[in-house]
């Protein structure tokens, strides 16, 4: 009888404990991540890391935002102006913005952001500064607030302008005095509010912003899990413990056409702007050789693995630009051809020195890729050998240059052309106090000359033509081979609608994902 009893009881508690379940499923949207993260601070951090600037995205705002066509326009700030002198930027503020603590958003609190950030040793305080010779300059040479809702930066020349507004887009504005937080409790003006952060799984719980200046989120809760283990997000989509994996670079596009199939899930594609690409120490033995890069591109049948790997889930690359960008141009084309490959390895002497490739162990993606380009080159007569590393430690590994060849995604900046200067200017090899983002230590006087020139020009025609020469020689050189530009994929819960995700594949269209009460 007592066992009955017994039974009965636990019967019922799981009979509630399974209810509870679904209530919490219909109240709670989770979505996953394929990479954890290390800190919420996106601000102060000294390391780049994807996942991180995925949550700013959810708990903060920057100054300003990329619209559709990659142009800059307000986001914290209702319009902006360039004064006569060239060097003068005025922001006005939008009214009725408040921070997640009720703090009303000012012009002080924007001062407080750049201050905190310049006197921290963070990655992002590198893009704005310049090293001229042994010394480091400042891009913005004031930041002054006249008004509550007037900030107004002056750069040190012309030439900077441009550079400050493709900058401030990763910048998140945070509340006046609350740096000493942002890690642990970060407090944002963005669509959902911190609640917490559980770091032993890499677990954040966001609640939706009620008072969100454009809008509230159509759901009340957010959680997003880190689950790096392919077969662990597929089950987690299956059985619903994820409701939606944006962009899961941790599943291959074999296993994203098997989920389309499952009748409780659902997978989009949209056209995507990050490039997936190949990178070289131009400094280290064998790959220090152009024509060993030459071979490497041509001997990667690009076409065979977006078809056959990727099942369509990307377009070929020629640029680190998009096509969109209005300064986008093919440069040198590396179509396969074996034939040609195996005649630069002749003429450069190769005589089968082992190449180092190294990608993140994090992806399963990754490492179907780079095995069909190992398989790929070892044909044309390559010592390719594999090593996957902790995506930290890899970071880490490439800004020392500890690394020959590896493979990696650049995420959001490669949409503006001033990348280029980023990526293969002389003055940006890492160091202490330059931590991003020439990690293939390229160097070519010319290109330095062609990109300082079109970075400072205002004449978008000639920019264009300066543009245009210096990928001339870059794509030649080949410090870094463009792969292709991944679609952006989603697969998400049937019960999601409303996914609209944008080309530059951030999370901000999780804001206005509706939710069926099923």
């Amino acid at each position: 009888m007592n066992f009955t009893r017994i039974t009965t009881f636990l019967l019922i508690l799981l009979f509630l404990s399974a209810i509870g379940c679904r209530r919490q499923k219909t109240d709670v949207v989770t979505a996953a991540l394929a990479e954890p993260f290390s800190t919420l601070d996106s601000l102060t951090s000294t390391s780049s890391e994807a996942a991180a600037e995925r949550m700013r995205s959810l708990i903060f705002n920057s100054l300003l935002r990329k619209n559709e066509k990659f142009e800059y326009v307000g986001e914290l700030a209702s319009e902006y102006s360039i004064g006569e002198d060239g060097t003068t930027i005025t922001f006005r503020l939008r009214d009725g913005v408040k921070f997640h603590n009720g703090k009303e958003f000012t012009a002080a609190d924007v001062k407080y952001t750049f201050d905190t950030l310049f006197a921290s040793k963070a990655y992002k305080a590198g893009s704005f500064f310049e090293t001229i010779g042994n010394r480091r300059q400042p891009h913005i040479t004031s930041l002054t607030t006249p008004d509550p809702k007037t900030v107004v930066f002056v750069v040190a020349k012309t030439a900077l302008i441009n550079k400050l507004l493709s900058n401030l887009v990763a910048i998140p504005i945070i509340a006046e005095g609350t740096a000493g937080q942002q890690s642990e409790t970060p407090i944002g003006t963005g669509p959902f509010k911190f609640v917490f952060f559980d770091r032993s799984q890499n677990i954040v719980e966001l609640a939706a912003n009620p008072d969100y200046w454009d809008g509230p989120p159509k759901f009340p809760t957010l959680r997003v899990k880190t689950v790096s283990d392919a077969s662990a997000l597929q089950a987690e989509l299956k059985t619903g413990g994820v409701d939606i994996a944006p962009a899961p670079t941790n599943l291959t596009p074999d296993t994203i056409k098997q989920l389309a199939s499952d009748e409780n899930l659902k997978v989009d594609q949209f056209e995507g702007s990050n490039i997936q690409y190949l990178g070289f120490n131009t400094e280290s033995a064998t790959v220090d050789d152009k024509r060993i890069r030459q071979a490497i591109a041509y001997g990667i049948d690009r076409e065979k693995i977006i078809s056959e790997l990727l099942s369509g889930q990307a377009k070929l690359a020629t640029s680190i630009l998009p096509p969109s960008s209005w300064a986008y141009s093919p440069g040198k084309q590396y179509p396969y051809d074996p034939a040609r490959a195996k005649a630069l390895l002749r003429e450069a002497g190769y005589k089968n020195q082992p190449i180092k490739f190294k990608y993140s162990s994090r992806s399963a993606a990754y490492n179907n890729y780079a095995q069909a380009i190992q398989s790929s080159l070892i044909e044309i007569g390559l010592n390719v050998q594999i090593e996957t590393v902790d995506p930290q430690t890899l970071l880490e590994q490439i800004k020392r240059g500890q690394f020959q060849m590896n493979m990696g995604i650049w995420i959001g900046g490669n949409q503006d052309p001033i990348f280029l200067k980023d990526l293969f200017s002389s003055h940006q090899i890492p160091s202490e106090e330059v931590p991003c983002c020439n990690r293939g230590r390229y160097r070519n006087p010319e290109v330095d000359q062609l990109l300082d020139e079109a970075v400072s020009t205002t004449n978008r025609n000639r920019a264009r033509e300066l543009y245009t020469n210096a990928w001339e020689i870059i794509s030649d050189d080949l410090p870094l081979f463009p792969l292709w530009y991944p679609s952006n994929i989603v697969v998400a819960n049937k019960r999601l609608g409303n996914i609209k995700m944008n080309a530059s594949g951030d999370w901000t269209f999780l804001k206005d994902v509706t939710l069926s009460a099923n």
